[in-house]
């Protein structure tokens, strides 16, 4: 059962608060909602909140905030402070990883109260246990729990969405097969990222059952075990594209997350559905050394110096970032579709706050029931459209 519920949104104080305004990426959601948003007729009400009050007000002054942008004090240890920021909003956006250090008293406290929660999340076996714990419980309170809201797993879920209803509209039924595969990438994993996966792999090393989270591709899909899927971690040639296919260090979660928008949906790709994610390199015997190269730095995909939370690229190196993904759908008679998703800004900071942001957004106007889902689930074509008309990320059927 959900205690201390506070469900009546239409009288709450916010629209949105970001939480963790002073790390790297959360001063990026606050700057992009107060630039984009910020004089608009539409502009949602918005906070920012730490655990600093001064470091609050620095982030404020940094973005040009008004000085009258609302600040809120609360630390994520503390059930009490958790539970009162979340009765004051409609939305939390939350930056604060790891989420399996310092996530457990939001994403529960705005599960009880009913608030809309999304973040960055990239660690799935602290996923599939919230979606144990606290699944009902949001589905009783109305709360919209929204895992992976930035790079992982958003263009992802939605391109394989898109492609879905693409493949549909030609073929008349979805496709079984789907190969998500980076086409080109300029710019950095975050050091949230970084921090996410070392978190992950200390804890796995104390419970060894976290591996089999990790290996499982439906994981986060209740009882539902669909079929054996492509590993994507073996050098592949992609003769449609003309190139080697490298192992992509997104994909355990984003495949994960794609499988969980396609069961909370009732299976509209299918139950025999399968999908993996590559990364293209070159074609020829340099392609193929690439990709095997690939394989080897999965074991450390960061080096040696990780980035870390709070640090990121300069703004000239946001700007130049961009990623380009395209999904292979295959189709009757060896038919194919090619869908794209293209998107500016650097990846892992500059486009992720701007999907984060964005999601918040769309939550706003969201009447899809409370639970633990996705992205694609509970927003679909409707974050679709928001991106697209201001994140600067497209979504076109190519071929």
């Amino acid at each position: 059962m959900a205690d201390s519920k506070d469900t009546n949104k239409e009288t709450r104080e916010f629209d949105i608060i970001v939480y963790g305004a002073t790390g790297y990426t959360g001063r990026l959601v606050a700057e992009y909602l107060n630039s984009h948003y910020g004089n608009s007729d539409n502009a949602p009400k918005w906070a920012m909140a730490g655990r600093n009050q001064a470091k609050l007000e620095d982030v404020r002054t940094l973005i040009g905030a008004p000085d009258d942008t609302p600040l809120v004090v609360a630390d994520a240890d503390s059930r009490e402070a958790m539970e009162a920021m979340a009765k004051r909003t409609k939305v939390v956006l939350t930056t604060v990883g790891p989420y399996q250090l310092y996530g457990d008293e939001l994403v529960a406290a705005c599960a009880r109260v009913g608030t809309d929660y999304a973040d960055l999340c990239g660690e799935p076996a602290w996923m599939a246990d919230k979606i144990k714990e606290l699944h009902d419980v949001a589905k009783e309170s109305g709360a919209r729990i929204t895992f992976s809201s930035g790079f992982d797993s958003i263009p992802f879920d939605l391109g394989v969405m898109m492609t879905q209803k693409a493949a549909h509209d030609r073929w008349g039924a979805p496709s079984s097969r789907i190969k998500g595969r980076v086409r080109a990438m300029a710019g950095t994993f975050s050091g949230g990222t970084a921090a996410s996966l070392g978190a992950t792999m200390k804890a796995a090393a104390k419970n060894p059952s976290i591996f089999k989270t990790l290996a499982n591709p439906f994981a986060l899909t209740g009882d539902f075990e669909g079929p054996s899927q492509p590993s994507g971690m073996v050098p592949t040639y992609e003769s449609g594209l003309g190139k080697w296919a490298a192992p992509f260090v997104m994909a355990p979660i984003n495949t994960k997350n794609v499988h969980r928008t396609n069961y909370l949906l009732g299976h509209p790709y299918g139950e025999d559905f399968k999908y993996d994610e590559m990364m293209l390199t070159s074609p020829g015997d340099a392609g193929k050394q690439m990709a095997e190269a690939a394989v080897q730095m999965m074991k450390n995909p960061f080096g040696a110096k990780p980035p870390k939370p709070g640090e990121g690229p300069t703004a000239e190196e946001r700007e130049k970032g961009f990623y380009d993904v395209v999904f292979v759908a295959e189709g009757p008679n060896d038919e194919t579709l090619n869908f794209g998703v293209k998107g500016k800004y650097d990846p892992g900071y500059g486009s992720t706050s701007r999907m984060l942001a964005e999601t918040g957004i769309a939550l706003l106007s969201c009447d899809a029931e409370g639970g633990v889902g996705t992205p694609g689930a509970f927003l679909g074509e409707a974050l679709v459209d928001r991106l697209q008309e201001h994140a600067e990320i497209s979504f076109t059927l190519e071929s």
